[in-house]
């Protein structure tokens, strides 16, 4: 026979279980005993057990865990004597130069916050699957690690602090950026948004693209290579080395989001209208457009084998590729003007971290990544 004590645990379970479209899918009363079975695991809206997770359904997503584990790193790793005296020159250095990593330095520095409070605050509350969750909580850390990333290189450089992380405010170009992709995520932010319909799916799936494909996947890239540029003139290596490995987090980064998108697509194909296709489509437009006026911001006149003509050419080539990735047709059709941008993101490196502290060292193993 029930006890009074019995009655007030179901209770409390039932309430919980009207808390709200969000937290719906966390306990139900009526299969408390039972076991997940992997069919019923989905990325949305998904009714068994988000605490259990085991037994794994998106082997994709666990892997991405265990690879982004192996390849751990701190900024505090990589030393910085070598670019403190660059910097520090009068002569290594244009005014030029300069200027590029500072603005790099500024967007930086902010939009990797931006990503990490995406996923903290509106993602992962609507993702109902465990070993996703169990990804985006190592993304989150990541992004934390680039943030304190560029508070090391701000401090070891001597640099303004408030410049710097004030950019996304003062400077055009760079607020921008973050304003087109704040915008994507104002909605999921909403307390009372739920994808509990058609729409707010697709919302939800247009906001996973801005983030994944525009932010981590087209907005970062001409920042990587421009800085990356430095290393091949053996300049500023030390905050090159930094960029090394956190252009391998977002690459890891960015293959994740892919996979989410396209999982969503193939559990829910009705959303996947060609209103939203052309939706996705014009906002990639659109940020191909911001992107090129940040080349030209940071690139006001070219330098050694950089001009923004270059990298407005290499935005639309890396928005084509990132078309490509979740289904949509190429948009402008331009050939890459950085091949050996595809050889730091595209090639498995084998050097041995006894000879060479290098960004190829991971922890733990071997790590294959593209």
């Amino acid at each position: 026979m029930a006890t009074a004590a019995d009655k007030k645990s179901t209770d409390e379970i039932v309430t919980l279980h009207q808390l709200g479209a969000e937290q719906a899918h966390l306990i139900d009363p009526k299969k408390i005993g039972s076991r997940v079975k992997v069919d019923e695991k989905r990325i949305l809206n998904c009714r068994a057990d988000v605490n259990q997770l085991m037994p794994i359904k998106y082997q994709w997503a666990w892997q991405n865990y265990i690879d982004s584990c192996a390849n751990h790193w701190m900024p505090t790793e990589v030393p910085m004597a070598r670019d403190i005296e660059v910097w520090k020159s009068k002569d290594l250095l244009s005014d030029s130069e300069r200027h590029i990593i500072l603005r790099n330095l500024g967007f930086f520095a902010t939009a990797e916050s931006l990503v990490a409070n995406n996923i903290v605050l509106a993602i992962y509350k609507h993702v109902t699957n465990p070993e996703c969750r169990q990804y985006l909580l190592r993304q989150a850390f990541e992004e934390a690690i680039h943030t304190h990333t560029f508070h090391y290189v701000v401090e070891s450089l001597g640099l303004n602090e408030g410049e710097i992380f004030n950019m996304y405010q003062e400077i055009p170009s760079v607020n921008k950026k973050d304003a087109f992709v704040l915008e994507h995520t104002k909605t999921l932010n909403n307390k009372d948004f739920a994808t509990d319909t058609d729409e707010n799916m697709q919302i939800f799936l247009e906001d996973l693209i801005a983030f994944y494909i525009i932010m981590e996947g087209i907005f970062f890239y001409s920042g990587f290579a421009m800085m990356l540029s430095f290393k091949r003139r053996n300049l500023m290596t030390g905050v090159a080395e930094q960029f090394e490995y956190i252009l391998r987090d977002e690459s890891k980064h960015m293959g994740f989001g892919v996979d989410l998108i396209n999982q969503i697509k193939i559990e829910n194909p009705r959303l996947w209208t060609r209103e939203l296709k052309e939706r996705v489509v014009q906002n990639i437009r659109v940020a191909v457009e911001l992107e090129s006026e940040y080349a030209r911001d940071c690139l006001p006149n070219g330098i050694l084998g950089m001009k923004s003509e270059l990298f407005e050419q290499y935005v639309r080539h890396i928005a084509d590729r990132r078309c490509e990735r979740i289904g949509l047709e190429k948009i402008f059709g331009d050939e890459n003007p950085f091949p050996w941008m595809s050889e730091v993101v595209d090639l498995r490196k084998e050097k041995n971290f006894f000879e060479t502290r290098v960004t190829e060292y991971q922890t733990g193993g071997a790590l294959s990544w593209d």
